[in-house]
């Protein structure tokens, strides 16, 4: 397989892995498929038969069939957290175009394990040049994390397969879901929403993310609390935190979503993280009780935002950049309060210096709202 980027690495580095790498062997992968592995991907030759020396821990192995005029199909990926020295193995099926879904046999990986020497030379290496960057990026994702969120067929697509929905209409006319927005006046948007076919994905495709509450108030709230917790996110926070056996795990779910955009090309997650985003930048209260929740926000935003373009964060109907105004919110929340450590202060001071220099964006007089949806630029 041709490499878009050169690999480096140390010979202390290879040798350990040469002896404690895992080995992915892809049999049968017809030439010029396209195939990746984190943060890489390559067209694959006529003698490709996997990848040697991949570093213990989680990886994400992925790939598209392309056609004879060259053409790319959706992309398919399977995350798995390789052990030392494991040989994991996988077949194409031509007919599928996919990956098969037949075991292989434990009698066929004893013979690949006895033959592997002579298959060395059909190994492309692990891209050793995006490893730091790739464990930056998912430091936080755990093997529970994982399985909580991993479609129950166990491969992400890019393009999921949608099945009408089976929903019984009541008496009106619509779901039961619509006729309470038919009670209220309707916006247009819904109007056209309820003419398009209600469809759901592939039982078993879906990214099982958590979900998030369908009030952002306790029950029985008083108005004045409704508007609190309209402004204030930190209930749905708690409610997101109570999932979970550590609040790491919540980030580990914010990175889980990214790379599952950035490397699977899945919209659904990227709509997931910018809702996590979102809730995370809107809290108030929480911030002083999660401090050490916070500031691995920060380190992973600043780390998501150096891969990815910022067309992407730009809303293409309302032009509204959202992370820039998620950040605004959450550094206004640091500035503003007393009985915050100096440490996380640092942090976002960092972060919105980095974002300046990148970006250009302006995070000065945080104490003012915004007045506009586009993000305020520092005139050099």
């Amino acid at each position: 397989m041709s490499s878009n980027g050169t690999v480096e690495m140390d010979q202390e580095l290879a040798r350990r892995l040469l002896l404690e790498g895992a080995i992915l062997i892809f049999l049968d992968v017809p030439s010029g498929t396209e195939f990746g592995i984190d943060m890489k991907h390559w067209n694959t030759g006529e003698k490709f038969k996997g990848v040697k020396m991949i570093p213990p821990g989680i990886h994400y192995v992925h790939y598209s069939a392309t056609n004879s005029q060259g053409d790319t199909g959706p992309r398919v990926g399977f995350i798995h957290n390789f052990q030392k020295s494991e040989l994991v193995v996988k077949r194409w099926d031509k007919d599928a175009e996919d990956i098969s879904d037949k075991e292989i046999e434990e009698e066929e990986k004893n013979r690949i394990k006895l033959n592997i020497l002579n298959l060395d030379r059909f190994l492309g290496p692990y891209p050793f040049d995006v490893w730091k960057k790739w464990k930056s990026l998912t430091n936080k994702v755990t093997e529970n994390v994982v399985s909580a969120i991993i479609p129950t067929s166990g491969y992400i697509r890019s393009a999921l397969e949608l099945l009408p929905c089976d929903t019984d209409r009541t008496s009106g006319g619509g779901t039961a879901a619509t006729q309470s927005v038919k009670r209220r006046s309707r916006t247009a948007e819904e109007k056209e929403e309820e003419l398009l076919p209600q469809l759901k994905p592939s039982p078993g495709t879906e990214l099982r993310f958590s979900q998030f509450p369908e009030c952002n108030y306790p029950e029985g709230a008083t108005p004045a609390e409704i508007t609190r917790h309209s402004l204030d996110s930190s209930y749905v926070l708690e409610i997101m935190l109570s999932k979970y056996d550590s609040a790491s795990d919540l980030i580990g779910e914010l990175q889980f979503a990214f790379v599952c955009f950035l490397v699977g090309h899945s919209l659904e997650a990227f709509e997931h993280w910018k809702k996590l985003v979102g809730t995370l930048c809107s809290c108030d209260s929480a911030v002083s009780k999660h401090r050490e929740l916070f500031y691995d926000t920060l380190t992973t935003l600043e780390t998501q935002l150096e891969e990815i373009p910022e067309d992407f964060l730009v809303d293409i109907v309302t032009s509204n950049n959202f992370i820039y105004h998620s950040l605004r919110e959450l550094f206004r929340t640091l500035q503003e309060s007393d009985t915050l450590d100096h440490r996380l202060k640092l942090r976002a001071k960092r972060l919105a210096e980095n974002l300046t220099a990148r970006f250009g964006w302006d995070f000065t007089h945080l104490e003012e709202e915004d007045s506009d949806e586009a993000p305020v630029v520092v005139k050099t």
